[in-house]
């Protein structure tokens, strides 16, 4: 349910390193010539302070939003592996991975050293999620999860990897989400309006793993789309609530379709690079494959 939040922020916190950096490259030129570490310096110090502060914010908006009415109690795990037909896993490893790609751009863009980069910045979710997880071990409305840590690591791995193999993401974790009629039938858990049902039904939602077919497989003739990426989709039915009883019908659905790397498209507005990157881990709506329940479904257009 959060990791929407801390994906936007990370890219608003990325986007927000990005454009420091024009306006202190234009205030700063003669110094940089005349010293090539006087920039460096300062975009550290913009990086160190951007990340604490978005910590210190993002950490008390979660605190308040998710915490503050429900008591507290000692640290302690609990084993949540089997919610939501797994989910919320992937939705943690999603958050994490785009935290990652965020973080080691923004290392990259201070100066820091290309694998130093990679490797600071790629924890950068690992990290935080890991400090989520303390606040669950502390409520007694929630607890530590082992799954949870598990996806977050995996989410950090998947953009360090890509990126001290091939200097970029050639695959990408993406997210979609469409209304069902399932959410009223347990509101509190998978919300009262579509503003909550986009973060808590996730009877809605699809999660899809996204493979450049240009950079992934190799293909070096020129025509050939850059933007244009396979993706692979899961999601689940009729979960009204976390663990499936007797009496309920869950089901797992799995989806082909392609999709467009929005990472991919030039542009010379900074505002229109801006918006592109920022919303990169949404799914464009395409056709799609569907297989579930033994059936074979297409759709024309799924979100």
């Amino acid at each position: 349910m959060r990791f929407l939040f801390l994906i936007l922020l990370s890219f608003i916190f990325l986007n927000g390193n990005t454009q420091e950096i024009s306006l202190l490259k234009d205030s700063t030129e003669y110094s940089q010539i005349n010293n090539p570490y006087f920039l460096d310096k300062n975009k550290k110090n913009i990086l160190l302070i951007s990340k604490v502060s978005s910590y210190s914010i993002s950490l008390l908006a979660l605190n308040q939003l998710w915490y503050a009415d429900y008591p507290r109690s000692g640290f302690h795990f609990i084993n949540d592996n089997r919610e939501w037909l797994q989910m919320d896993k992937i939705g943690h490893m999603s958050a994490s991975f785009y935290m990652g790609v965020a973080g080691i751009k923004a290392y990259e863009w201070a100066g820091f050293d290309r694998r130093k980069a990679i490797w600071y910045g790629g924890m950068t979710g690992s990290f935080f999620l890991t400090i989520i997880e303390v606040l669950d071990g502390t409520s007694k409305q929630w607890g530590a999860s082992s799954g949870d840590l598990i996806a977050n690591t995996a989410g950090s791995f998947l953009a360090i990897g890509q990126a001290l193999n091939w200097g970029e993401q050639r695959v990408q974790l993406k997210y979609s989400y469409m209304p069902t009629s399932w959410a009223i039938e347990n509101p509190k858990q998978l919300g009262y309006n579509h503003a909550e049902r986009a973060l808590k039904d996730y009877n809605g939602q699809t999660y899809w793993v996204t493979f450049n077919i240009k950079s992934f497989f190799n293909i070096n003739r020129h025509n050939f789309p850059t933007w244009l990426s396979l993706a692979l989709g899961y999601g689940g039915e009729a979960m009204t609530q976390p663990y499936t009883r007797e009496e309920d019908d869950f089901y797992r659905q799995y989806y082909v379709s392609f999709d467009i790397d929005l990472n991919k498209i030039k542009s010379k507005n900074k505002i229109v690079r801006s918006l592109l990157h920022t919303f990169g881990f949404l799914k464009i709506p395409m056709p799609a494959l569907e297989f579930s329940n033994g059936n074979i479904f297409f759709h024309k257009l799924y979100y």
